[in-house]
């Protein structure tokens, strides 16, 4: 191959760059509306271009780029995306009154910073200009040049024309309007493609008939409260997958981040608009870890009719007509409340269908698998933030007015969880109030040595101040029983038991048959019990065995600490509470509160 075909082939390789940048610069959202009324060319033999720069502008709005100079259709791009940029921040004007160095050095700032933000293109190494300290504002980086001098710069792809422009059908342009309508359309393909949206083999959106889909990119653009939680989630829309999992309308899975639509409900926009919603509060009001011992398909039933009463309120899309469950004379109260009220009719309960189906919840994972695992505080984190950033957003932007109530909860789950080992003592608190203490010289306590002629009395606790300080600990000891948790929950008692001025606790081990440990001081009972048994799991012995011991007090509380793997029956006589792992439920409605001990890598 002679040098001159090398060289023929090498100005075709490089032109091939030139025009596939004007082709990406023309199909960028952002530089789209600016190249309409813009000409880009580039003309061998055209002298109008220095030989030290890359290409000029003018307020005629022509990009004249450098015929010989060689770039990767990538700088090219920049090179472009630079000059069309200089047209939509106003920098090119038309009559050169403010022609000059100060303002060609202000500008090229300008366009750089705004550039290294919205990545397009690669700078060339010509275009690497040092900013120094000069202010971020255009108008404020041209006065400190103009004031203090401009230095000179080698990108100089502003040119000053003093003729009259040309403009198309004799009106001017408007180059700062068409550079916000591209900002307005990069960002609204941004959005959509933060929601899941299709797009062609050209880049443009595609679009799609399922209105799941239109309601999701609907949260993601328009309603903030949800907006980052529609972003974050992934559809599914699949008859066969929805057949399997017996959803009849929609479900949601905290722990995968999926929504699941079933296409055969056929939801208008705006009745997926209200279901999808619903599935959302579900997981950002961590409705999945507030389970706690309670019934799930019934907990799932209370919050539905909380969440419901909520979106009836906003007016979020419109009621659908499958699953949906409403009753006005519920409003006001809070999941829980609504739980306590509906839990006595289990009779009507059943015969509830939830957006899932009748008798299943549309929570699906486990919420204890979920938190034992490591992700599940990760996950928690996202969804607190999430919602507490769009509430924000929400009430910033005047997107409307929240209920009370929901306000109320979604203030509620910013907060960090009370630990349940202060749950407990606030609990104990109730029974034993501080001891009473008298002031005696009888016997004075050590001198302060700063004044150790001065007789000091010394602070004792008064005669019977004790008598009957004590509580009851039955502990399953069964082989099913973790050995962390009964660490944990000795621990627990010990401590508390010191810091309360109790003497001793009554600890009686229970698995197939109960063992009465007598009465122990508090600082033994974590480290020197030893432990008996390990058989089956039966609690009642344990209680009677206390209940009926001449001298435990009749008024005392009883700490039953199990892994409820127990009899489905228990009778507990006078105050009492269970502690118990995080996800497990007793077998038998408590009438005693119920502590969760959260797993050992969870700080609640």
């Amino acid at each position: 191959m002679t040098h001159r075909q090398r060289r023929g082939r090498r100005v075709e390789r490089h032109q091939a760059a030139f025009e596939k940048a004007v082709r990406l610069a023309a199909a960028s959202p952002l530089l789209e509306p600016l190249l309409k009324r813009a000409t880009v060319s580039r003309t061998e033999g055209d002298t109008r271009v220095p030989s030290n720069v890359w290409a000029v502008v003018d307020a005629n709005g022509e990009i004249v780029c450098h015929p010989t100079r060689h770039g990767s259709d990538q700088e090219w791009l920049y090179v472009i995306a630079h000059c069309a940029l200089h047209l939509g921040l106003g920098h090119v004007p038309h009559t050169a009154p403010i022609a000059s160095d100060a303002w060609a050095v202000a500008a090229e700032l300008d366009v750089a910073r705004f550039l290294d933000q919205v990545k397009l293109g690669v700078k060339p190494v010509e275009y690497n200009l040092d900013a120094g300290e000069l202010p971020h504002d255009f108008r404020r980086a041209y006065e400190r040049l103009r004031e203090h001098g401009a230095p000179s710069i080698t990108p100089a792809d502003l040119r000053f024309d003093v003729r009259m422009p040309r403009y198309i059908h004799g009106r001017p342009p408007d180059w700062p309007a068409l550079l916000a309508a591209g900002v307005r359309q990069a960002v609204e393909i941004a959005i959509a493609k933060a929601a899941g949206a299709e797009f062609d083999s050209r880049g443009e959106l595609a679009r799609s008939e399922s209105t799941v889909m239109q309601a999701r990119a609907w949260f993601v653009a328009s309603y903030p409260l949800l907006g980052a939680l529609a972003a974050s989630f992934k559809v599914i829309e699949d008859r066969d997958v929805c057949a399997r999992m017996d959803i009849r309308v929609a479900a949601v899975d905290a722990s995968e981040r999926t929504l699941y639509f079933n296409p055969s409900a056929g939801l208008a926009l705006e009745e997926a608009k209200f279901v999808m919603a619903h599935e959302f509060l579900h997981v950002a009001l961590r409705h999945h870890a507030r389970v706690e011992d309670r019934d799930p398909y019934i907990w799932n039933v209370a919050c539905d009719y909380a969440i419901n009463l909520w979106l009836d309120e906003m007016g979020v899309g419109e009621r659908p007509s499958l699953g949906l469950l409403l009753d006005h004379d519920l409003k006001g109260l809070s999941a829980e409340s609504i739980y306590d009220r509906i839990v006595k009719d289990l009779r009507v309960l059943r015969r509830l269908a939830t957006f899932r189906c009748s008798g299943k919840g549309d929570m699906l994972d486990d919420p204890n698998d979920w938190w034992v695992r490591g992700d599940g505080m990760t996950l928690d984190d996202f969804y607190r933030s999430a919602l507490a950033q769009g509430l924000e957003y929400h009430r910033v932007h005047g997107r409307g007015l929240l209920p009370v109530g929901l306000e109320e909860e979604i203030r509620a789950q910013t907060q960090p969880p009370i630990p349940w080992e202060v749950k407990l003592s606030d609990w104990m608190d109730s029974f034993f109030s501080p001891p009473e203490t008298r002031r005696s010289y009888q016997r004075p306590s050590r001198r302060q040595a700063a004044t150790p002629d001065i007789p000091r009395p010394r602070v004792s606790l008064t005669e019977g101040a004790l008598d009957g300080r004590t509580f009851g600990v039955v502990l399953d000891t069964s082989g099913s029983m973790d050995r962390v948790m009964l660490a944990r929950g000795l621990g627990a008692a010990a401590s508390y038991a010191l810091s309360r001025e109790v003497p001793a606790v009554r600890v009686v081990f229970c698995d197939a048959d109960a063992y009465d440990s007598g009465y122990m001081p508090a600082e033994d009972i974590a480290g020197k019990v030893t432990v008996k048994g390990r058989g089956g799991t039966v609690l009642q012995p344990g209680v009677d065995l206390l209940r009926n011991a001449d001298d435990f007090p009749d008024g005392a509380p009883i700490l039953l600490i199990t892994d409820t793997h127990c009899e489905s029956t228990l009778r507990v006589p006078g105050e009492h509470a269970y502690l118990v792992p995080f996800g497990r439920r007793l077998p038998f409605p408590p009438k005693g509160p119920v502590f969760t001990m959260a797993p050992s890598h969870l700080s609640f």
